[in-house]
């Protein structure tokens, strides 16, 4: 067995800032630095969430170049992280799905409805040729005149809505 050849003293430091919490030398850590330090990254630290209000799921989505453009450019307008943003988002969205269904209705949805409402305008202008044969026949219609100027308003105002939109969709001017 090899004995050191050094006395051991009761307490004695093995290598100089070690065991016994002397001060190190050349500007390295301090005896009980570490729980300042510990102490000062703590109050840095966010507060965490309470169970309720914890956000623990984490739902992805792809989005093209210019729709990912256009999210990043809004998150940073309203000062926010994508995530934060794209969470707000969507929570908002999802709590009035009426008015949600309505503002994410695809172009082509927004189309077929135009177009359906133009067919219904035609079975309008159906009625009222019948409505003509019946005065020619003799029929009295008072208000006839203030009818017929309103379908006719709501049928030029759904001629341009449409031809706006497919002149949009195609890139060009409406016509």
């Amino acid at each position: 067995m090899l004995r050191s050849s050094r006395p051991r003293v009761a307490g004695a430091a093995l290598r100089q800032g070690a065991p016994d919490r002397q001060a190190a030398t050349e500007g390295g850590p301090q005896p009980g630095g570490g729980r300042r330090a510990e102490s000062l990254s703590r109050r840095r630290q966010r507060a965490r969430q309470p169970k309720p209000r914890k956000r623990l799921h984490q739902p992805s989505c792809r989005m093209n170049d210019a729709e990912f453009k256009r999210f990043t450019d809004a998150a940073a307008q309203c000062q926010m992280t994508n995530a934060a943003f794209l969470a707000y988002a969507v929570d908002k969205a999802a709590r009035d799905l009426t008015r949600t269904a309505a503002e994410i209705a695809t172009e082509r949805e927004v189309i077929g409805e135009l177009f359906a409402a133009r067919r219904h305008l035609g079975w309008i202008h159906g009625l009222f040729n019948q409505v003509a044969k019946a005065l020619n026949s003799g029929a009295d219609a008072p208000h006839l005149d203030a009818t017929a100027q309103a379908v006719l308003n709501a049928a030029r105002r759904m001629e341009e809505a449409t031809d706006a939109l497919l002149a949009h969709r195609d890139g060009g001017t409406a016509s």
